[in-house]
């Protein structure tokens, strides 16, 4: 009953303030940033912990460092366009599409793929500035016996095909503008 608000009840009935700390005795320490805690029963850490914390560590390092490896060979793999060498047969024939009169970007694309919007309109781009050449996409989804004949393994990929039909280069991921025009200039004067 006289209990100050705030303040937990005291167990044995009577409200009393709180205990302070004797004159004499020292101020707590914060504990220091260099030392380490001590360890339970004063015992340094097991050798074998060390050791697994070091192999934690190479392993992590290990990890990162093929990470990075394989994100560089991705990135320079990816938008490169690459002269093929195939048996010359006329795709045109594979497909009921119109093609151009000189050259055809045919681009093979999915549904939910991003990149294959901005490649749509960079080849859109493309076949409106030359004349005699042709945007063709086709989706890769229906048309898998001919995504698998050709080796297609992601999307999108770009055919360049000259005027006779046959594939004279090839692009994985999204290419640039410039590799394109030059694989026209290759195509056309094929």
């Amino acid at each position: 009953m006289g209990r100050a608000a705030g303040r937990p009840p005291n167990l044995a009935g009577k409200d009393q303030p709180p205990t302070a700390r004797p004159p004499n005795a020292e101020p707590p320490t914060a504990p220091s940033l260099t030392a380490p805690p001590p360890h339970p029963a004063g015992k340094a850490p097991a050798p074998a912990t060390v050791h697994l914390d070091v192999i934690g560590l190479l392993v992590l390092g290990a990890a990162l460092a093929a990470t990075l490896v394989l994100g560089l060979v991705h990135r320079a793999r990816d938008g490169r366009v690459r002269t093929v060498e195939r048996d010359g047969a006329d795709l045109r024939l594979e497909l009921s599409a119109v093609y151009g009169e000189r050259a055809t970007l045919l681009q093979f694309s999915s549904a939910f793929c991003a990149p294959c919007r901005a490649t749509r309109r960079t080849l859109a781009d493309i076949a409106g500035m030359v004349d005699g050449v042709r945007h063709v996409e086709v989706d890769a989804e229906s048309h898998l016996e001919l995504v698998r004949r050709l080796g297609i393994a992601k999307t999108p990929t770009t055919l360049v095909l000259d005027g006779r039909g046959h594939e004279v280069v090839r692009a994985s991921g999204q290419p640039r503008k410039a590799d394109v025009l030059a694989a026209l200039g290759r195509a056309v004067g094929a």
